[in-house]
């Protein structure tokens, strides 16, 4: 099995029934063998940095069904709110201070927030904070919007293809939802100029080894700057309730080899890393990851954000996960870096 590390290594893409070797026999022995050359090339394109992100989870209304989460349309017991324009930009002003360089505004699909407003906000933080990145992670939209939301100063867009399998994807979605539409979306991002995002969940109900390779197979071709996945967890006002969480050592696994395929991508260890293991984080960026997202939402409405069961860092102030985050990458050798943190394509401060 080392042999096909090596091979990933060096060629940054195995065949799919190679893929499927590896993911089904994985070890701990050979894992630590993928997470040593992981380390290597993420150290390689990006030293011992970690970049923080401040996330700001401004509103938990969706028009959206998904059977897997907890903010989906048809969860009555979901308390909802929405943030407004200047409880936003007090979010981002926290986050200045405590040296943040990147906002991510994330939410479900709400149609409250128009792209007037939308356009409206992206412009009143980039004035407020023109050094800053803005990352959205807002769902579907028309091409247009996208354009819209990338002249008025969006950087970066988040959209998780959750799977690249059909029949898996109709699986976890309502009919009105379409895996063709949202492969289109990130595409169209990626044409539109933005530094792009995808990703999927580990461990999500009916997922074969078959749809992870099919996964990595799709991130490979579309070559996206970031990718975001993490271990499904259920949460108890879905469908899904009863199925169990996903693995941690098969996330952790597929890190590793999303840093194999794509040396300099911006990679995610997830909140949801660190909820389902105390040390989840810290694990994720030991096997190849480099961001992580300390929350910037304010305190009372973070507990209402809950897309699966037991969230971590609910109660916290912003300042205490910034520097309980920084606390935890150094003791494992790595350091919070207060920049940007673009990705190492776009970045024009190194060319």
């Amino acid at each position: 099995m080392k042999k096909l590390i090596n091979k990933l290594y060096r060629n940054r893409v195995l065949e799919p029934e190679e893929f499927k070797e590896l993911i089904g026999n994985r070890s701990p022995e050979l894992s630590e063998y993928l997470f040593e050359k992981a380390r290597e090339l993420g150290i390689q394109n990006y030293g011992d940095d970690v970049y923080i992100r401040g996330l700001i989870e401004f509103t938990n209304y969706c028009k959206n069904d998904c059977y897997y989460c907890g903010i989906r349309k048809s969860n009555s017991k979901a308390e909802r709110y929405r943030l407004t324009k200047e409880q936003i930009l007090q979010c981002c002003e926290v986050g200045y201070k405590l040296g943040f360089r990147t906002y991510v505004l994330q939410g479900g699909e709400d149609g409250y927030y128009t792209d007037e407003r939308m356009i409206d906000i992206i412009q009143s933080i980039k004035q407020n904070h023109p050094d800053c990145a803005i990352t959205l992670s807002l769902g579907e939209k028309s091409c247009e919007t996208y354009k819209a939301f990338f002249d008025a100063g969006a950087d970066r867009y988040l959209l998780r293809h959750e799977t690249a399998n059909e029949e898996h994807y109709g699986r976890l979605h309502p009919s009105q939802m379409s895996l063709q539409n949202r492969k289109q979306c990130l595409y169209h991002l990626k044409e539109i100029g933005y530094q792009v995002g995808c990703g999927f969940m580990v461990g999500s109900p009916y997922q074969t080894t078959d749809c992870l390779v099919e996964d990595l197979l799709f991130i490979k071709e579309l070559n996206p700057h970031m990718v975001g996945i993490g271990p499904f967890i259920p949460h108890h006002d879905t469908p899904f309730a009863d199925e169990e969480a996903g693995p941690l050592e098969l996330t952790l696994f597929l890190l590793g080899i999303i840093r194999l395929m794509l040396p300099s991508v911006l990679l995610p260890a997830t909140t949801a890393l660190g909820t389902i293991n105390p040390r989840g984080r810290e694990l994720g960026i030991l096997a190849g990851a480099n961001v992580v997202m300390p929350n910037l939402s304010p305190t009372d409405v973070r507990s209402k954000y809950l897309l699966y069961d037991n969230k971590i860092c609910t109660g916290d102030e912003a300042a205490e996960c910034r520097y309980c985050m920084q606390k935890r990458m150094e003791s494992i050798g790595y350091h919070v870096a207060v920049s940007r943190g673009d990705h190492k394509a776009m970045d024009k401060s190194i060319f």
